[in-house]
C-alpha cells in the first residue's frame, strides 16, 4: 500500500475510536480496560510472528513503561469519557489541545521559556476551549466533556514526553504492546460489568475497537514512519479532529453547531501551526 495513503488511513481509523464512547454501552473504564486487553494482545502475537525481540532491555524500562502504561490508560478513560459527557466532535476538539500543551511544557522541563509564539498559541486554543464550554457551570455534562478532554490532553502531553524521553529506542507496536498491557491490569479490577448486560453486538464493538481501531493502526503508523518523515506524519495526524467529527455526523447523527465549529477551528488551527513549527525548528 502506498505509504501516505497507508498513513491517512491509519489517521482515520484512530480517529473512528471516538466512535466506540457511543457505540458501546460500557462506561469509559470498562471501554478502556477491555480495549487494551485486545490490543496488548493483538500486538504481542505482532511482535512474535514478526520475529521481533518482546522482552525490553533493562529493569529500568520496565519501570518506565508501567508508568507510560498507567499514564495511557488514564488518558484513554477520560478520551473516551469526555464523549459520552458531552459530543464526539467537543470530546476530541478538547484532547487536541495537547500539540499547544506539548511546546509549551516541553521548554520548560529543558529549563527554557516557551516562545512567544507558543503563548500565543495557547491563548488562541484557550479562546477555542472557551467557545466549546456552554455555561461555566460544572453542573453542564458538555463543560464536564470538555475539562475531561483537556485532562485528558494533559495525560497524553506528559506521556509523550515521558516516552520521548525514556523509551525512545522502542518501535511504536513494542511500546503500546506493553503500555496497553499494563493499562489493561490496572483497569480490570475496575469492571462492573453486569453478567448478561453485553449482547453478541457490544463484543463484537469491541473486537473491532481493540484489534481494528487500536493495534492496526498503531502497526500501520510505525509502518508509515519507516517511509515517510515525521513531519507528515505530524501534520496528517492533525486532521484527527475533522475526521472524527465527520464520521460522528454521517454516523451518529451529532452535527456541530456554529460555536463549536469555531472553537475547533481555532484549536486545530494552532495545533498545526505548532506541530510545522516544531518541526522547522
Amino acid at each position: 500500500m502506498n505509504p501516505t495513503l497507508q498513513l491517512h488511513l491509519a489517521v482515520l481509523l484512530f480517529s473512528g475510536t471516538a466512535l466506540f464512547s457511543k457505540l458501546i454501552p460500557l462506561p469509559a473504564t470498562d471501554i478502556t480496560a477491555l480495549r487494551s486487553v485486545l490490543a496488548g494482545l493483538a500486538l504481542f502475537s505482532l511482535l512474535l510472528l514478526t520475529g521481533k525481540r518482546a522482552r525490553l532491555q533493562s529493569a529500568r524500562d520496565y519501570v518506565v513503561v508501567i508508568g507510560l502504561g498507567i499514564l495511557i490508560g488514564l488518558h484513554w478513560v477520560t478520551y473516551f469519557a469526555g464523549m459520552q459527557f458531552s459530543t464526539v466532535a467537543i470530546g476530541m476538539i478538547a484532547f487536541f489541545t495537547y500539540p499547544v500543551m506539548t511546546v509549551l511544557v516541553e521548554p520548560l522541563l529543558e529549563g527554557k521559556r516557551p516562545a512567544l509564539a507558543d503563548l500565543v498559541s495557547a491563548l488562541i486554543v484557550l479562546m477555542g476551549v472557551a467557545l466549546l464550554v456552554p455555561t461555566p457551570s460544572l453542573e453542564s455534562s458538555v463543560t464536564q466533556g470538555v475539562l475531561l478532554g483537556v485532562l485528558s490532553a494533559a495525560l497524553f502531553t506528559a506521556r509523550n514526553l515521558l516516552q520521548k524521553r525514556y523509551f525512545a529506542h522502542y518501535s511504536g507496536a513494542h511500546t503500546m504492546a506493553y503500555q496497553t498491557s499494563v493499562a489493561a491490569l490496572m483497569l480490570l479490577p475496575w469492571i462492573t460489568l453486569p453478567e448478561g448486560a453485553m449482547t453478541g453486538r457490544d463484543w463484537g464493538m469491541l473486537v473491532l475497537l481493540g484489534l481494528g481501531f487500536t493495534a492496526l493502526p498503531h502497526a500501520m503508523l510505525s509502518q508509515s514512519l519507516r517511509s515517510l518523515r515525521a513531519k507528515t506524519v505530524s501534520l496528517v495526524s492533525c486532521m484527527q479532529p475533522l475526521y472524527a467529527t465527520a464520521l460522528a455526523a454521517l454516523l451518529l447523527s451529532e452535527w456541530p453547531d456554529l460555536k463549536t465549529l469555531i472553537g475547533g477551528g481555532l484549536i486545530l488551527a494552532a495545533a498545526l501551526y505548532e506541530t510545522a513549527r516544531a518541526h522547522r525548528r
